[in-house]
Formats: structure tokens, C-alpha cells, sequence
């Protein structure tokens, strides 16, 4: 288990043994710090590939932009599968499911994709905030550019964000918590020096307790980034996005 200090990323190691994705009990898998998240593996082109899987379990709501599981709802786990480079698969949510249902994972979750490594995965946490980066940045741009945008299916996200906050909020706090995080991940790329805003295929995802049985003042109404959460929310994207992509500029 990661140490919780204040905008804490430790190293995570990269030679861990991956665990099996076959497990007799799901139950295994829960976790509700993102911190605790499970390193399994899938194959995919006769190969082994990392598969990160969380499972905070009932009562928790999501907002993501991920290709299963997106939108706002009810979610019970997310999972960042690593594919091959080159992936051409042309059902990738069909593909999330079959790798969601080998981990043992059951009801509604997200499911993202990545080319990029997702062993080399950094966290942070900041007062409760948590957040989980994978990126891979050989292919970014800035999001206003010239020329038409395509229809074809995208590609494996590179720069894959998971945040998640231990307070209920509204709608519109989710949709605002997801314009922080990209705000942050922005940032991050701008001070290191990458001159982009992203990638073509960046996804993320933002969990929250439900506010479902609560008093419908209780769930937070902001969540930008002078806000008390999305501050936070900020300061572990940030911290998380700018230590996934230090070491992949080239001069």
C-alpha cells in the first residue's frame, strides 16, 4: 500500500510479477484507494499485457470519456488495459468487456485503452484527492489545429487519467471535475516543455461517492479549480500527469 501524504507519488516497480487475471473471488479486487489498484495481466498477440484494475465497489458514481462505461451513472470498477502498438482490434468495447468479465469484474464499470506502459503508471494524492496516470506522449498535438477531424473509431487513449474524490457531487460538479483534470493535465505538459495540450485519444475518468440518499445539500456544487475540491483534484492530476511524462521528452 502507497503512503498517503500529501501529493504522494511514490515509484511503483516495474518488475512486479503480474498477477493473473483469472481470480476465483472478484472480491479480491476491491479497493477502495486508487492507491491500492491491481496490477493483473491479459494476452493479447501471444503476449502478456498489464491490465490495472479498481473496484471501489457499489454506491460510487463516475463521469469518464471512456469508450465503455462513459457518460455519468452508477459504476462498480474501471479498469487501463495496455494493448499492443499497432492495436486493430475495430471492437474495442466488446474487448473491454471480455477482459473486464476475465478479472472477475461484474455490473456497469469503465473500461480505457492504452498503448502506453501501464506498469509505469504514477499516482498522487492530495487531502482525500486521489489520482492514477498512465501516458504516452509520442503522438501529441495542441487540441485547436488546423484540418478536419475524422469519424474513423479512436485509438487506445495515451494519456489516461483516473481521479478520485471521497465527497458526492452534483452533474455538474462531475462535468466541472473533468474540465479540472484536463485543465491540470494541460499544465503539466506546458511546463515540461511539450508544446501540446495532449494527445488525439486522451480519456478520463472522475469517481465520486453517490448522492443518491443524501441530503441533496450534501453534494459538492463546484469543482474548479479555486474550488476546495477541485483544487485538490488539480494538484494530484497535475502532479501524477507531469511525473508520467517527465522522462518521455526528447530534446
Amino acid at each position: 500500500m502507497f503512503p498517503r501524504t500529501p501529493l504522494a507519488s511514490p515509484t511503483l516497480p516495474h518488475a512486479a510479477p503480474l498477477a493473473s487475471p483469472t481470480l476465483p473471488h472478484a472480491a479480491r479486487l476491491a479497493s477502495p484507494s486508487l492507491a491500492d489498484a491491481a496490477l493483473l495481466a491479459h494476452t493479447e498477440q501471444d503476449r502478456a499485457w498489464p491490465l490495472l484494475v479498481w473496484a471501489p465497489g457499489p454506491g460510487v458514481r463516475m463521469v469518464s470519456s471512456a469508450v465503455l462505461g462513459g457518460g455519468i451513472g452508477e459504476r462498480a470498477w474501471v479498469l487501463n488495459a495496455q494493448v499492443p502498438p499497432g492495436y486493430g482490434r475495430l471492437d474495442p468495447v466488446d474487448h473491454l468487456r471480455e477482459l473486464a468479465a476475465g478479472a472477475g469484474l461484474a455490473g456497469p464499470g469503465v473500461g480505457l485503452m492504452t498503448a502506453a506502459s501501464v506498469e509505469d503508471r504514477r499516482y498522487a494524492a492530495d487531502g482525500g484527492a486521489e489520482a492514477v496516470v498512465t501516458a504516452g506522449i509520442g503522438v501529441r498535438g495542441w487540441a485547436a489545429a488546423p484540418g478536419a477531424g475524422g469519424v474513423a473509431a479512436p485509438r487506445p487513449g495515451t494519456i489516461n487519467i483516473i481521479v478520485s474524490l471521497p465527497v458526492p457531487l452534483t452533474d455538474a460538479a462531475l462535468v466541472n471535475a473533468v474540465a479540472t483534470a484536463t485543465e491540470a493535465k494541460v499544465q503539466a505538459l506546458v511546463e515540461l516543455g511539450a508544446d501540446a495540450s495532449g494527445t488525439p485519444t486522451d480519456a478520463v475518468c472522475v469517481a465520486a461517492p453517490s448522492p443518491a440518499g443524501c441530503d441533496p445539500d450534501a453534494a459538492e456544487a463546484f469543482a474548479g479549480p479555486r474550488s476546495l475540491w477541485g483544487a485538490r483534484l488539480a494538484r494530484t492530476v497535475h502532479r501524477a500527469t507531469y511525473e508520467a511524462c517527465a522522462g518521455l521528452l526528447t530534446p
